[in-house]
């Protein structure tokens, strides 16, 4: 499928599935500030402007702590580390994911087993873990993905009758919330990501983790940078994974508006699901005592591609939020225990199409998206 980008997505009125350099734009004055006022400090690595984000996203989720590192990928793979998991440990997780999920798995040391989904959250679903653990399990990692939350009642409560640590994989969750608590704060520790087309983006890599464990913050803030509690003396074997004053200083410019634009995704959702009601189009489910982040507003169609291609005409991308589930794809084929009982997984995998979804998306946009989709047979 061609891609239309630049000039010649303003030429044809193309409307991207995603599009990070309006949000770029829409703060550009702010950002550019915060990049002179960090280009001024002479300060460029874990300076005041990674400490001010490490305390001020801590807040906004509620955690006790949050440590700034170089990726949503090292989040998740220093986080597990840092849980005092050993090497060959178990790791239950899930398939329909970004392959993200699974390579910081791997990457830690630790062995990934695969859980299926439930049909309406798309997430893990709670009913399939406790046949997954083994004398080997010591961890789940539950995907809120698209952002929507897990169903974190239920694999708190398996992780407690198993003594399992529980590492939220929240690098699509920015602000989605379980009754009044944010995603992130049930487990042990939780992962973000900050790539530039999350709700919370930077411009360039960046993620974080947070806790409310003293140990596990401790661990990841030595795990970062080449487990130093001494400078220049490795205590520990760790890694160099920081995030950046200049990321650090643009995040923050965009947390203080995550809220508003969190609800503006909503409102969009709610628009496009009143489009497609009658168009054989199934829309994400609505789980009650849940806020979605809407990160991905993704749909479900029989006749994705017929669909793709007519969105296209009408100069509307779309996107697959993946093309194949992690134990499809050849690097893992094969190889994880849970693989042959994922129907739920691959099934969805032949339907999912996730349509434009930002808060920079203006009324003339949503009402052609949505027209087309009313349209849609």
């Amino acid at each position: 499928m061609p891609l239309i980008t630049g000039k010649k997505m303003k030429e044809t009125g193309f409307i991207p599935v995603a599009n990070p350099k309006a949000q770029a734009e829409r703060f550009r004055n702010a950002i550019f500030d915060a990049i002179s006022r960090v280009v001024d400090s002479g300060c460029y690595i874990l300076g005041s402007e990674v400490t001010a984000f490490e305390t001020e996203f801590a807040s906004y989720i509620g955690a006790g702590h949050c440590i700034g590192v170089a990726s949503g990928t090292d989040a998740l793979m220093l986080a597990l580390k840092a849980a005092d998991l050993k090497p060959g440990d178990e790791v239950i997780t899930v398939s329909h994911s970004a392959v993200a999920t699974v390579a910081a798995i791997e990457h830690a040391g630790f062995v990934p087993v695969f859980a299926d989904i439930d049909k309406i959250s798309r997430c893990m679903d709670p009913d399939i873990i406790e046949a997954l653990v083994s004398r080997k399990t010591k961890a789940i990692a539950p995907v809120h993905i698209y952002g929507q939350p897990c169903d974190m009642a239920a694999i708190m409560g398996i992780a407690n009758r198993y003594g399992l640590k529980v590492i939220e994989d929240c690098a699509q969750a920015h602000g989605a919330m379980i009754g009044n608590k944010k995603a992130g704060t049930f487990g042990d520790a939780a992962a973000f990501s900050f790539y530039p087309t999350k709700n919370l983006g930077a411009l360039g890599d960046g993620g974080a983790v947070v806790t409310n464990d003293d140990m596990i913050a401790d661990n990841v803030k030595w795990l970062r940078e080449y487990g130093w509690k001494e400078r220049y003396i490795s205590s520990i074997s760790g890694v160099n994974s920081r995030l950046d004053e200049m990321q650090a200083a643009i995040l923050r410019v965009k947390l203080g508006h995550l809220e508003k634009d969190n609800e503006r995704r909503r409102q969009i959702a709610s628009m496009y699901r009143r489009a497609v009601s009658t168009s054989g189009i199934k829309s994400p489910g609505e789980i009650p005592g849940t806020t979605h982040a809407m990160h991905l507003y993704v749909i479900e169609c029989e006749k994705r591609e017929k669909l793709r291609e007519y969105l296209l005409g009408k100069g509307i991308g779309t996107a697959v939020h993946y093309p194949l589930a992690i134990h499809q794809q050849s690097a893992y084929l094969g190889r994880m225990r849970g693989c042959e009982q994922l129907a739920n997984t691959e099934e969805i995998y032949k339907k999912i199409l996730s349509l434009p979804m930002y808060p920079e998306l203006d009324e003339d946009q949503i009402a052609r998206v949505c027209e087309s989709l009313k349209t849609w047979h």
